[in-house]
């Protein structure tokens, strides 16, 4: 039996700042590693350039809270008596009023603060630029009071690193022919191919056969049907 079957279904690895593919992001991801108590940075880009994995990747590094626009409750559960380290908002386009006005006093929160031993660090994540963002005005000038970086996507070569990387996080061997057939019949984005790995992941043990091209026709014949 193939030695990837004797695993159970593999854990999906915690997004780290160590297994995020780096990219075109250098300096960003510099910046993020160096920050500080005081400090506030807005992440921009399209999906699947890495923001979500970041901010949560941050967020577990520095014994944070992250929050997206799903989060229950969201930061009116953050007081002046338990804030944390590090807060991290996701995707604030997608933000109702009631959350964007939220945001609005934690920016005016972490100002007051910036200068003192109560400071922390402030991230935040948007699909566009801060004077592009489709939200409250005064809440969009907040974005840009220090650090904004835009994160670029990988290149297809830097895709397939990525996701050969995060199959070896999970214990799983993909050969040439059946990354070659990833890219040329799947989505490309990368969320997409680390759920699609997930999933084969999840296949394969269930019909113990090792994940080769077959399988993954199989696979998608399977998810059509």
């Amino acid at each position: 039996m193939n030695e990837q079957l004797t695993l159970e279904v593999s854990p999906v690895p915690e997004p780290t700042l160590d297994n995020f593919i780096v990219g075109q992001n250098a300096e960003a991801i510099t910046t993020l590693r160096h920050l500080q108590p005081g400090q506030s940075l807005y992440l921009w880009g399209s999906n699947g350039c890495g923001k979500t994995h970041l901010l949560k990747a941050m967020a577990a590094c520095h014994q944070g809270t992250y929050f997206n626009h799903e989060s229950h409750p969201f930061l009116a559960s953050i007081t002046f008596q338990n804030t944390p380290p590090l807060v991290a908002i996701d995707d604030i386009e997608s933000l109702n009023e009631d959350q964007q006005a939220e945001l609005f006093s934690l920016y005016n929160e972490w100002k007051l603060r910036k200068n003192t031993p109560d400071a922390f660090i402030l991230l935040v994540s948007g699909n566009v630029s801060p004077l592009a963002m489709p939200i409250r005005e005064d809440l969009r000038t907040r974005l840009g009071w220090e650090l904004v970086y835009r994160l670029e996507q990988l290149s297809d070569e830097q895709r397939l690193t990525a996701l050969q990387h995060r199959a070896r996080e999970k214990g799983l061997q993909l050969s040439h022919e059946v990354t070659h057939w990833i890219f040329t019949h799947y989505s490309r984005d990368i969320a997409a191919l680390f759920n699609l790995l997930d999933a084969l992941d999840t296949y394969s043990l269930s019909t113990r056969r090792p994940i080769t091209v077959p399988l993954l026709k199989a696979f998608f014949i399977k998810t059509k049907s």
